[in-house]
């Protein structure tokens, strides 16, 4: 049977396996899948795999198996590629089948011939999605993710994936210098390997398994640095073209995964990419794509890794402290154990970000039912469950909202702080748009996974003129808020991505963009010297106290929720009560706020439906709220 350091080092190999025991048959492909899938069961076998989030591509061995925790940035068009070829040695006509798939190249042996006229030869199709590490991931997701990888490394005694490369790994600088002079690759590639052969198969037979096509010429003086399309400025990590053979249609773009596959990083493919478009030099009719296209579809793969994958999954969070999947049954007694002790941490929650509200313990309670809000359904075109706040009152060009940015980046998995200046606003590029050129989409900084809390602070926001592009941003952060989706240019058209942001706006004064709820912040404190306090209020929780808040509120989000007909029957009645009392000021808008707020004030209990005691707490948070801003509307004259 195979070892741990066979289907982790080699997965190839078990897939050879499975495909000599069971050709002509393609039920090969289907037991490789189970095969995988089992081991994977395993006790922390996950926690084996080595990350592409953790691990640089340089330390890890060409064809073993990884894992990369990304969101899909863009979905290229299918590929054909041989799924099935036969080789023929011309001396004895002796015939072997190969497999290729979860391959980039076709293989072959020394003295053999891939025979493309076989009858066994097997065309399939497999889905290219661009993939980027998720954007705006927390600094302690990653860190924490990285130290289960190296427990479960310093555990296991089978031989590890990862390896020391036998050369210095190359600057981005010396990368692009080979991709640009593929002679100078050819060379050192052709001293590593101490031969003329490249996957035992002499370079002039050398095949792709994906369809070949001729590319235009790029001029070396011409090409420009190689965008990784990353959303978010500042964002590391590695982009991998992610080829998918089984139930691609399940995946869409900004879907959060973890996938499992074969790692693919030949410098034969630059090689390959280069010959093709100098090819395609003498006759431009072969090809159908651009120069540009070409360039961003098989970029190199020393930048752009592939990995074919095994397995995919759909990730409904990216929390590590986190089971990745609650229905389990081992989940399950991680919930409830949890849910046990719910109370204490929740009341820690709420003094904690009472001191980072400088003792505002009513827009610490907002805060909380913010950040455990969620988009759980959408009826026509309206979005249920959406909790967008409005934190006025904040100190204009404080160092405050800063801080509070970052208190939130410590307790969610992933966010953004976009600063709303007149020149971000008419510089930035908030909504991807589709570039036809290239045939890419080029992304926005909107562009965010599911449950990304994004934190756009109007405290900067001076006088200025928007200009056309700046309009625009502003009616996209409008849209998002309002609506949660974005509507994607593709110059002919706009199509709309629908989106699950959570959006907490900071301003001086009520905010220009739409909001859900506003509160208005009223300081306790004052301190001397706000970066030393607010410093101090990380410095001072315990990390397992932390771990603690992360837990719980991406817990809660995952919960579901109820109403009973019976407590339907009571709220109903006490609105009309309530419409009684104070016609003119209770509408319906009133109503429907509150049984919000009552959701997520249950949610944040551990209640999973609603009691009269909630509704009656949830009643008295609103009646606080909008006494506050009448009281701040009396004391300056206007509205806030």
């Amino acid at each position: 049977m195979p070892c741990v350091g066979d289907w982790l080092n080699n997965p190839l190999s078990i897939v050879q396996g499975f495909f000599a025991q069971n050709v002509p048959n393609s039920d090969w492909e289907k037991k490789v899948t189970e095969y995988f899938k089992e081991k994977l069961k395993e006790n922390n076998a996950t926690n084996w795999v080595p990350s592409l989030n953790d691990v640089p591509v340089h330390y890890l061995k060409p064809n073993s198996l990884v894992k990369f925790r990304c969101m899909v940035q863009d979905m290229f068009d299918p590929e054909f590629y041989m799924g099935v070829y036969e080789t023929v040695d011309p001396n004895t006509n002796a015939r072997v089948l190969h497999f290729g798939k979860y391959r980039d190249v076709a293989e072959c042996g020394p003295q053999q011939e891939i025979d493309l006229n076989s009858s066994q030869t097997v065309t399939s199709e497999r889905q290219t999605l661009y993939c980027v590490p998720v954007p705006g991931e927390s600094a302690w997701v990653k860190e924490i993710s990285f130290l289960t990888l190296m427990h479960a490394s310093q555990a296991r005694v089978s031989p590890s994936t990862s390896y020391t490369p036998s050369r210095h790994k190359r600057s981005y600088e010396e990368d692009e210098d080979m991709d640009l002079h593929p002679s100078k690759q050819k060379e050192q590639h052709m001293g590593n390997r101490g031969g003329g052969d490249i996957h035992g198969c002499v370079e002039p037979k050398r095949l792709e398994t994906e369809a070949p096509a001729g590319h235009h010429l790029i001029s070396p003086s011409c090409s420009p640095p190689l965008d990784l399309n990353f959303p978010l400025p500042g964002e590391k990590g590695p982009a991998c073209l992610v080829k998918v053979y089984e139930s691609w249609e399940s995946f869409k773009v900004n879907d959060v995964l973890e996938v499992y596959g074969v790692l693919s990083v030949d410098p034969v493919l630059s090689l390959v990419n280069n010959e093709e478009r100098d090819s395609s030099a003498l006759d431009p009719m072969e090809c159908m794509d651009t120069a540009e296209e070409q360039r961003v579809h098989s970029p190199p793969a020393s930048l752009v890794p592939r990995i074919h994958v095994i397995l995919a999954q759909k990730l409904q969070h990216i929390n590590p402290l986190l089971p990745a999947c609650l229905k389990e049954e081992e989940s399950k007694t991680f919930v409830s154990n949890f849910m046990s002790e719910l109370s204490p941490v929740r009341a820690e929650l709420l003094g904690f970000l009472t001191h980072a509200l400088l003792g505002d313990s009513l827009a610490a309670e907002y805060l909380i039912l913010h950040l455990i809000s969620t988009v759980y359904a959408r009826r026509d075109v309206l979005p249920l469950g959406k909790f967008t706040v409005n934190l006025s009152g904040c100190p204009r060009n404080s160092i405050f909202t800063e801080h509070i940015y970052r208190i939130i980046q410590q307790l969610v998995p992933a966010s953004h702080r976009l600063p709303m200046t007149i020149e971000n606003m008419n510089h930035s590029r908030l909504v991807p748009h589709k570039d036809y050129a290239a045939n890419r989409l080029v992304t926005g900084v909107l562009q965010l996974a599911s449950n990304t809390s994004l934190v756009v602070d109007e405290t900067q926001l001076e006088q200025g003129q928007l200009d056309t592009t700046g309009v625009h941003n502003v009616t996209a952060l409008g849209n998002l808020i309002t609506w949660q989706k974005v509507d994607y240019d593709f110059s002919y058209h706009r199509m709309e991505f629908p989106c699950n942001i959570n959006v907490l706006i900071t301003s001086e004064g009520r905010s220009l963009l739409p909001s859900d709820c506003q509160v208005h912040l009223q300081p306790q404190i004052i301190p001397p010297n706000m970066e030393e306090y607010m410093s101090s209020l990380l410095t001072a929780v315990l990390p397992s106290v932390l771990n603690k808040f992360r837990i719980y509120l991406s817990l809660l989000r995952l919960l579901d929720y109820s109403i009973s007909d019976e407590v339907t029957k009571a709220v109903e009645e006490d609105f009309v009560e309530m419409r009684k009392n104070d016609p003119e000021s209770i509408t319906a808008d009133d109503l429907h706020k509150t049984l919000l707020v009552a959701r997520f004030l249950s949610l944040s209990a551990g209640q999973t439906t609603l009691s009269r005691e909630r509704w009656l707490r949830a009643k008295q948070l609103e009646a606080q709220r909008k006494a506050r801003l009448q009281q701040q509307k009396c004391v300056n004259g206007n509205e806030l």
